[in-house]
């Protein structure tokens, strides 16, 4: 059989992941919600394929530049469809994928600050279950302790209508 690599490898080579994320994965943050300039003179140009044309950006980020990170999963009925009559996504899915029809999809989306060693997460909302969980019976937020310290989350907080950053 195949191994992982060679596996995820045929799944892109069939464009599978426009089917379950037919949307971008991000944008610039700016002047304007959606900021322009993902695709400018001299740098690569927009993919055609299915998924990648959905692209914003094939841009180096820079240091300081602020971006979305939106992944998502989305259950859509005519893309269903069609991907399990093409030849090359059918052997890839099962009759589970039914069971989830009509449930629409969700998106996560984070705001980051790129800078000279990755990024930081200017996103404040729960996202571990126990956070979620714990903010929904009434707990407070930001909480006490960062279970997620891999999201490099930047914590603040608001004092007296003033921004304060909390070290966590």
């Amino acid at each position: 059989g195949k191994d992982l690599d060679e596996v995820v490898e045929t799944m892109l080579d069939a464009d599978l992941g426009a089917i379950f994320m037919p949307h971008g994965l991000g944008h610039f943050i700016g002047i304007d919600t959606h900021d322009v300039g993902g695709y400018s003179p001299g740098k690569p140009a927009r993919s055609e394929r299915p998924g990648e044309r959905k692209l914003r950006t094939a841009r180096q980020l820079d240091e300081g530049m602020c971006v979305t990170v939106e992944p998502g999963c989305y259950f859509i009925d005519p893309l269903l469809d069609a991907a399990m009559s093409d030849e090359r996504q059918k052997h890839f899915l099962t009759e589970r994928v039914n069971d989830f029809r009509g449930f629409g999809g969700v998106r996560l989306e984070d705001d980051v600050r790129i800078t000279s060693d990755g990024c930081e997460n200017l996103t404040l909302c729960p996202r571990a279950i126990e956070e979620v969980l714990d903010v929904m019976s009434g707990g407070s937020w930001p909480p006490a302790t960062d279970v997620l310290p891999e999201m490099k989350r930047k914590w603040a907080t608001c004092k007296e209508g003033r921004m304060e950053f909390l070290d966590m």
